[in-house]
């Protein structure tokens, strides 16, 4: 009697062991599944209007200053991995918007970093813009991390920017599909897996008892990507009411 209990007791910590597994790679990888669709519908269209690389920029900063606070608190190992892929995908949806762009580019007027015009702020024609910018912040942020690693009131600023920007991820698409009245050229299917992975890993942070920054990041997240899919449901409605 003893030994069937046991190994009941084996299978379920072997059933636990194996869904924490799949949970921690659904959040190492998930974040990056909702950019296969928008990836494939820029390469399908040779067109990248629809997409706000602002998008990019908002996750590159974020997952930069994550990398920095689990430098100072270590949380789990789990979301360290998951920015480094997510850096890893936002600079491969710049280089194809960059290959698009450069190759329906009709004037030969470039954009570059090094013309330090604000007005062209993250719209550069260069891929290799956006990784110099890059590596100039995440030299930025490591200086003043190691001057300021031992304060803990720096750490949880830290902490609390990185999850700020994360929660703003929506924003730039919101705002470019609101200027421009229409959600032509976004995949919605990429925002409906924003939506999924967002109320994923807020129950996760949640279950796994992650600090507050994080579960409130992700509420904030669903209430932009509820906004965007409004906005999907609004203008196609609007199109056809024009049409009719």
């Amino acid at each position: 009697m003893d030994a069937e209990v046991n190994l009941q007791g084996e299978d379920t910590e072997g059933s636990w062991t194996l869904l924490s597994w799949l949970a921690s790679c659904l959040m190492v990888f998930g974040g990056a599944l909702p950019y296969v669709p928008q990836y494939q519908e820029i390469q399908n269209s040779n067109n990248s209007e629809g997409f706000s690389t602002r998008v990019c920029l908002v996750l590159l900063i974020a997952n930069i200053l994550r990398i920095f606070f689990w430098i100072g608190k270590q949380f789990e190992l789990t979301l360290l991995i998951q920015s480094v892929v997510m850096i890893i995908t936002m600079f491969a949806m710049l280089h194809l918007c960059c290959t698009v762009q450069s190759a329906n580019r009709v004037s030969t007027k470039q954009h570059r970093l090094s013309d330090l015009n604000i007005d062209y702020f993250w719209k550069w024609s260069a891929f290799e813009d956006y990784l110099l910018f890059c590596f100039g912040f995440t030299v930025l942020c490591a200086v003043v991390t190691l001057l300021l690693l031992d304060s803990a009131v720096y750490v949880e600023t830290l902490g609390s920017l990185a999850l700020m920007f994360e929660a703003m991820l929506g924003l730039p698409q919101l705002f470019k599909n609101f200027h421009s009245h229409s959600t032509k050229g976004m995949s919605v299917k990429m925002v409906l897996l924003w939506t999924a992975g967002d109320v994923f890993k807020t129950t996760y942070f949640v279950m796994n008892e992650s600090p507050a920054q994080f579960w409130a990041c992700g509420l904030v997240q669903i209430l932009i990507d509820v906004a965007i899919l409004l906005q999907v449901i609004f203008y196609s409605q609007d199109i056809r009411a024009k049409l009719g």
